[in-house]
């Protein structure tokens, strides 16, 4: 392996891994090397094409763009995607594999880690240097026998770690000292630095906070590193609803449990997150994507907000449908391979005359389209379900030459995910403005320089390159 390579870790889920191994990789880049995202093992229902072919998680997308590269299943081969309580779809270098419970996937270690091998090998062989990004909590002692995306793959490819803890949350300092007490001899030898996530105040009042716990870890802080609400990176999966503001706008989102592809939505002003029914009336309702469409249809129709969308166009709002939330608008879903759900198949809401059958086959693919208003935009299409549509049907956009989705009235569903994240389309079909925003490049600009004006950058050069 040629490639240098560090590893970002975290005292927990959403430290901050994704946000520093993002930055990370802008500022190598900006160095004038070559650069390359990398995370073995990925849970998320936000996934995106890749053209060479598959899908991988959306934050490793976002850490290639921040390198200046397309997206390759090479970056995150292992991604989770969660369709039960208990069990997830296995995309393996981009491809679905097997559907398993957590138990399950474990049996499967030895085949999974020489994926992950195979996968760091091609890009150690063509890059200077791999940033790769942990799950979760780094110590987590019951899965470390079996550990592809922490300290073991850490160890196995020689990697240092910078560990994240997340201040905002409280407990830093337990979650800092705790984990640093549960890491083996060697797996301390890797873990070369901690760095304090997301301060909000006067960071001179933390001096003494950064001398206590570098005296208790034996490690020097990389940094404070101060919250920055004003960067925004695309959402790694829906947890990042939690605790977001519900919104007062005109349009409401149903949340399903298994939604997927919330960066559809990250364009829609002051959207409100509905879970049960409301009595407000909207000017818009939508059903985003799923990763279980028949198991969230069964839980709208147990909670009444089957009848609730209903309702609501019935009183004058437009109703669209996203992906899952497509085939959820028309006549009838059918899984006869169990591909999602044991279900088999489920009644829809029948807003739209189409009918969709679950195949094996998944499709992933960008595409290029334009709405009827003349705007072209690009999108992608993850999902397993043909949609069979009436001759004649209005399509909600064209791909090439080629209809896509359906519009019937005040109702519209598509395939496309990444529509309404452009603000032409999304003045076009719901009449809402979004504010300009900044480009993603400048974005990654931002984040870096977030990153070297407060890391000390001396020591993450002696300590990391």
């Amino acid at each position: 392996m040629v490639a240098k390579s560090i590893m970002v870790v975290g005292t927990a889920s959403h430290a901050g891994k994704s946000w520093f191994a993002t930055a990370i990789c802008r500022s190598l880049r900006r160095r004038g090397l070559r650069v390359a995202p990398f995370k073995a093992q990925n849970m998320s229902n936000n996934s995106y094409p890749c053209k060479e072919g598959g899908e991988i998680g959306r934050a490793q997308v976002a850490q290639a763009e921040a390198c200046g590269l397309e997206a390759s299943a090479s970056m995150n081969p292992i991604l989770l995607k969660p369709n039960s309580e208990t069990g997830s779809q296995v995309i393996v270098d981009g491809k679905p594999w097997r559907t398993l419970s957590a138990r399950e996937y474990y049996e499967h270690f030895e085949y999974l880690n020489s994926r992950v091998m195979a996968a760091y090998s091609r890009l150690a062989a063509e890059y200077e240097y791999i940033v790769m990004e942990g799950a979760g909590s780094v110590t987590e002692v019951n899965l470390k026998r079996t550990d592809l995306v922490n300290l073991g793959l850490a160890r196995r490819v020689g990697a240092p770690a910078l560990l994240v803890a997340d201040i905002d949350r409280g407990g830093v300092f337990a979650s800092l000292v705790g984990t640093f007490a549960l890491l083996e001899p060697e797996e301390m030898a890797l873990v070369r630095s901690f760095a304090i996530n997301r301060f909000r105040g006067d960071v001179s009042l933390f001096e003494d906070g950064v001398a206590f716990l570098e005296n208790k870890t034996e490690r020097k802080c990389l940094g404070v590193f101060p919250h920055a609400p004003d960067i925004h990176l695309d959402a790694e999966d829906s947890v990042s609803l939690d605790g977001a503001p519900r919104g007062n706008g005109r349009v409401a989102i149903v949340r399903f449990p298994r939604i997927s592809n919330i960066t559809d939505f990250s364009c829609v002003p002051n959207a409100v997150w509905i879970e049960h029914p409301t009595g407000i009336r909207f000017e818009a309702v939508i059903l985003p994507g799923s990763k279980n469409v028949i198991g969230d249809l069964q839980w709208m129709r147990s909670r009444g907000l089957d009848r609730w969308v209903l309702a609501q166009h019935a009183a004058g709002a437009r109703v669209i449908g996203v992906c899952g939330g497509y085939q959820i608008l028309g006549e009838r879903i059918d899984d006869p391979f169990q591909v999602e759900s044991a279900a088999g198949s489920a009644e829809g809401l029948g807003l739209l005359p189409v009918t969709t059958t679950l195949e094996r086959e998944k499709t992933t693919r960008i595409v290029e389209a334009e709405t009827p208003g003349g705007r072209r935009f690009t999108a992608y299409e993850i999902h397993a379900g043909r949609t069979s549509i009436p001759s004649g049907a209005e399509p909600f956009a064209m791909a090439g030459m080629q209809p896509e989705g359906m519009r019937s009235g005040r109702v519209m569903g598509t395939y496309l995910h990444g529509a309404f994240e452009d603000p032409v389309v999304l003045e076009e079909m719901l009449g809402e403005v979004c504010a300009a925003r900044e480009s993603k490049d400048a974005m990654y600009d931002r984040l870096a320089d977030w990153f070297e004006r407060n890391a000390d950058m001396r020591r993450f050069e002696e300590l990391y390159l």
